[in-house]
This record gives structure tokens, sequence and C-alpha cells, in this order.
């Protein structure tokens, strides 16, 4: 994703290799440039209204169910990973899509490595701006590194063994028809 202070990065929606528009604005106080950006919460809540502008959510962001509703609006919802290490965004996703039932495009920024990318669709990504210095070719192939997850999850609500009791049911019963 265009930041004011870094290099084009690598950037996928919907599993592919996508264009990003939006320009990402870290600071508060840096003027709101004319095209689509990406602030943080505080700066698009005084600035709300605008479908140019979307709120990124630091990942110490306090989900509560009067800030999702206000997010509802958003054209996307960006969460930022200050380091790969910090698993609160996937929560802070997760919450989003199946709590409170966003539907819109929620993107990972910051440090986001091709290693979660899996685990962040599962959790409701959809949009993945990764570090500069990962290689879009590695996330694309890391999007489908499984075949099956064991967890339910945003993108699979049925853990396996049920999905296993259900398929081999599936299997038995033509025949006894």
């Amino acid at each position: 994703m265009p930041d004011q202070n870094a290099s084009v990065r690598p950037f996928i929606r919907n599993g592919k290799p996508a264009e990003d528009r939006w320009v990402l604005i870290r600071k508060e106080e840096v003027a709101v440039p004319a095209t689509p950006a990406i602030v943080p919460l505080a700066r698009w809540q005084e600035l709300e209204g605008s479908q140019e502008l979307a709120p990124w959510l630091s990942s110490d962001s306090e989900l509560t169910p009067e800030l999702a509703e206000e997010l509802a609006a958003a054209p996307l919802i960006a969460i930022d990973f200050p380091k790969f290490t910090d698993g609160r965004g996937y929560s802070l996703a997760r919450l989003l899509r199946e709590r409170y039932g966003y539907a819109g495009e929620i993107r990972a920024i910051g440090d986001v490595l091709v290693d979660q990318a899996f685990f962040l669709t599962r959790c409701g990504f959809d949009a993945l701006s990764l570090r500069e210095d990962q290689w879009l070719e590695d996330a694309l192939h890391a999007l489908n590194a499984f075949s099956r997850a064991y967890q339910p999850a945003v993108d699979v609500e049925e853990p396996l063994f049920r999905r296993r009791m259900r398929e081999a049911v599936e299997r038995v019963e033509p025949a006894l028809a």
C-alpha cells in the first residue's frame, strides 16, 4: 500500500495481486491528500462521512459495540500489525466479521509477512499489504499452503471432524436408498 514514507508494498486482494489506490497516512497531523486515504481512527472520526477516507485500527484498539457500529459505514478497515509477532489484529478482524457482521474490506497493514497470509485470510482479512521485502508470488502460494484446516474460522465455519462426519454420512446414505 502506498505509505507516505514507504515504497510500494506487495498487495493482495481476494487472493489475487491487485493495485492499491489507497494512500496510508500514519500520523494524525499529516494533511489528507485528495486521493483515497487510510487515516488513523481518530482522524477518520473527525472527518466522518467521506467514502474516500478509511480508518486504520492499532492492534490495541478496543472494539466496542459502539465503535463497531460506527465502523460499519467505513469503505474499508485497515488493521495495523506493528510487529509480525503481535496477534491482536487477528482477533480484531474476527470480531469485526463474526460478532459485528462487517462485510466490507478488512486489510492487514504494517509488519505483514508471507508466513501470515493463510492465517490472516482465515480470520477475515481479504486484503493484505505485505511488508516491502516480501515476495508477492510467495504470498500467493502461501494462501494455498494447506488444503484443509482443523479449526472453524471465518472462511470455513465447520470444524474438520464435523465435515468428515457429514461427508461420511453423505457417502453412505445413497447406498441405503
